[in-house]
């Protein structure tokens, strides 16, 4: 018998749905906790590299968020204290994550890729009291500790550390009674710091209710999940991605999660595992489906897998189609920000559009302005925008934490603006053009270029650097840095391979510059800014005319 959708027909969804946030909410006690009373009901599969499998229950869940809750205000940590939680796919992501809500803590998960100066810079700016870590962070962090004043708890996992408190021994003592703090729906609970294109990263604040209620939508009706369902996300941990498809979303609708601990993607190892679980759905970049449709699919067979969606950057039209005629399937893009749940995606009652990302969800007016906040016509290229006046809608975050002006700079009227551009058909269906600014998204990655231009300007034979996206077969489009070099130096293979590794020193690796071209000069305004967009659409017009 074919399974029924969670939403049947999307007008009618759309038309009736409303948001139902109440007063106070926390989503350890009114969802895992509620899921818990089923002493049988499944949260989590958990496999690593070497074969190792651990399953848990929402109930475990519940109880080991509840000990180390214990644990945690045992070392002084209360509502409103910030957490960084820097791991990566560990079982203890989820106990931390769960515990912060749990107690009201912040929770600011980051991904292991970051450097000290990262680090560094995330704790001092959210007041940070308390990092959990594995060895690797761990190591960096004792590297700038003595700057981070207000980090009085360090607690590691896996293995003991001098100066750090082990996760084991910290939670082993504790209590599996505790009372939750009375959250309200409007507190503070989660803070994802998000790059833009100029200047350090910002601090997106989401509260209780809004971005746990929020994502009701993102599971229920984009990811259609069931308590029955195993949901594998392929997300990082350090991502806002994880939060959509790793917690909120399948833990909303009682599904558990399928995760694989690992340090890097693998095509053929992430095909077997579909191949070897009852995994139903499946959520991964565009960049993983490009390289899993490089292999030969036929050899796999996938018999509970039924639904697939796609996020993070734009999906190409043609890694859909080659999935299809191999697996049945159709991805089905979806849209959203770190800032938000989401907004618009291809729901599986609807006939997909192969390239669009689908139409507005639920609860949200989504539409496409011009610059002046007015609806542009249909195929019309605009702003995407988030109606929130007069009635804010569940999903979207507070503000910019301790930045009121950017904050007040998203906001036209009576829209939240993206900082994305599209258009919309006559039919509702949105297809994304790109971004207002210059941020660079690669394999997923958000990549602000100023954080790249500063550090290459660090390396003596930078004079000066533009760093824009660029078209990329795999990964969608990677950081491209034109650079001018100092006096006494010439471009070269090596200085070019030189300069990489200095990047991926100064900041996370994932951010060096794939592609170096050296330049004579860099195209500015009158007033000396540096037109990125000029090269941004030289790299983008050759390779259409190449094509």
């Amino acid at each position: 018998m074919k399974k029924k959708h969670n939403m049947e027909d999307y007008d009618l969804t759309y038309r009736e749905f409303r948001w139902e946030v109440p007063e106070y909410y926390n989503f350890a006690v009114d969802v895992v906790d509620k899921w818990a009373r089923n002493p049988e009901q499944e949260a989590m599969v958990w496999v690593d590299d070497g074969g190792c499998e651990v399953r848990k229950t929402f109930r475990d869940m519940s109880l080991a968020s509840k000990r180390l809750a214990n644990a945690l205000k045992q070392q002084g940590i209360k509502k409103g204290d910030v957490v960084l939680l820097i791991l990566p796919r560990n079982v203890e992501w989820w106990e931390i994550f769960t515990a912060c809500i749990r107690m009201g803590a912040l929770v600011t998960p980051g991904t292991t890729q970051l450097t000290g100066k990262d680090l560094e810079y995330r704790a001092n700016t959210s007041e940070a009291r308390c990092i959990f870590a594995n060895a690797e962070i761990a190591e960096k962090f004792d590297g700038i500790a003595e700057n981070c004043p207000t980090v009085k708890t360090r607690i590691i996992i896996s293995a003991p550390r001098t100066g750090w408190k082990f996760y084991e021994d910290t939670v082993k003592e504790a209590s599996d009674k505790f009372r939750a703090v009375k959250t309200r729906s409007d507190d503070n609970c989660l803070v994802y710091f998000t790059s833009g294109t100029a200047g350090s990263p910002k601090m997106a604040l989401h509260t209780h209710a809004s971005y746990a209620v929020g994502h009701q939508t993102t599971g229920r009706f984009w990811l259609d999940l069931t308590p029955s369902d195993l949901h594998w996300n392929l997300s990082d941990t350090g991502w806002a991605k994880a939060a959509w498809s790793s917690y909120f979303g399948p833990w909303n609708c009682g599904a558990a999660v399928f995760i694989h601990h690992t340090d890097r993607f693998d095509p053929v190892k992430t095909l077997e595992l579909l191949s070897a679980y009852p995994i139903t759905t499946l959520c991964a970049s565009p960049t993983m489906y490009r390289m899993m449709v490089l292999k030969d699919l036929n050899r796999y067979k996938f018999p509970r897998l039924r639904h697939c969606v796609g996020a993070g950057e734009p999906l190409n039209p043609e890694i859909i189609e080659i999935w299809k005629a191999d697996t049945g399937l159709t991805i089905r893009d979806g849209y959203g920000q770190t800032e938000t749940t989401l907004l618009v995606g291809n729901f599986p009652c609807m006939a997909p559009r192969i390239g669009s990302m689908g139409k507005q969800a639920p609860g949200f007016e989504v539409r496409v302005l011009d610059e002046t906040g007015n609806r542009v016509p249909p195929d019309t290229e605009g702003l995407i925008a988030v109606r929130v006046h007069p009635e804010r809608p569940a999903g979207l975050f507070k503000e910019y934490w301790k930045e009121p002006d950017r904050t007040a700079s998203v906001y036209l009227g009576d829209w939240y603006l993206t900082g994305d551009r599209a258009t919309m058909d006559k039919d509702g269906y949105f297809w994304f053009v790109g971004r207002s600014d210059d941020l660079i998204l690669s394999s997923g990655y958000r990549i602000g270029p100023f954080e790249v231009e500063s550090a290459l300007i660090k390396h003596p034979a930078v004079a000066e650097s533009a760093v824009v996206s660029s078209p990329d077969e795999t990964r969608g489009e990677v950081v491209k840095a034109f650079v001018m070099l100092a006096p006494g130096y010439d471009a070269s293979e090596n200085l070019a391979k030189e300069l990489q590794e200095h990047v991926k020193k100064e900041t996370a690796p994932y951010k060096y510059p794939r592609k170096i071209e050296f330049v004579e000069s860099l195209p500015k305004t009158v007033s000396g800014k540096i037109r990125r967009v000029a090269l941004r659409k030289k790299e983008w017009d050759e390779d259409s005319t190449q094509n």
